[in-house]
């Protein structure tokens, strides 16, 4: 599949100090459905850096390090009725290098309301619990990431 017809992206895993994950509502979805934080890599920007950028962006802080990256690039497909509406329909889904991060803060950092905010609620929950939140065209994406980036955690990281 042509790249150039996925909006290049970043994804990550912020875990806390219980071994839980961060997730987010999107105020644009009327489901229930939350997800971890992405968003795009400007041109010519490197990932690790688009990374921080987006966590400030969309959660307000990035107290956090890196701890794991995928090897690979991800990606998934929009549902035909999704890619018309969204990127200006430029892309048919999105290529999304994921990273794992430990958080540095306390819940107090966290600031959804940001200049343009993506969320209307969070959460810390189970690793295992997150493919299930997700809308389902991610859910076999998500459940990818996870268990790739569970196994490249060093071995201090314990996840709930």
């Amino acid at each position: 599949m042509d790249d150039r017809l996925y909006r290049p992206g970043v994804g990550f895993m912020l875990i806390n100090r219980d071994g839980r994950v961060f997730v987010a509502r999107r105020l644009d979805m009327p489901s229930e459905a939350w997800q971890m934080p992405q968003g795009g890599i400007d041109e010519g920007e490197d990932p690790a850096v688009a990374l921080f950028r987006e966590m400030r962006e969309e959660i307000g802080t990035d107290k956090a390090e890196i701890v794991a990256e995928s090897d690979d690039w991800y990606r998934y497909d929009l549902p035909e009725d999704l890619r018309s509406k969204l990127w200006g329909g430029r892309y048919i889904g999105q290529r999304q290098k994921w990273y794992a991060l430990q958080f540095l803060g306390s819940d107090s950092d966290i600031n959804i309301a940001t200049e343009e905010p993506e969320f209307m609620d969070w959460k810390w929950v189970p690793s295992a619990q997150v493919p299930e939140l997700i809308v389902p065209f991610k859910r076999d994406l998500y459940r990818s990431v996870i268990g790739h980036l569970t196994a490249k955690l060093p071995p201090r990281f314990v996840l709930a």
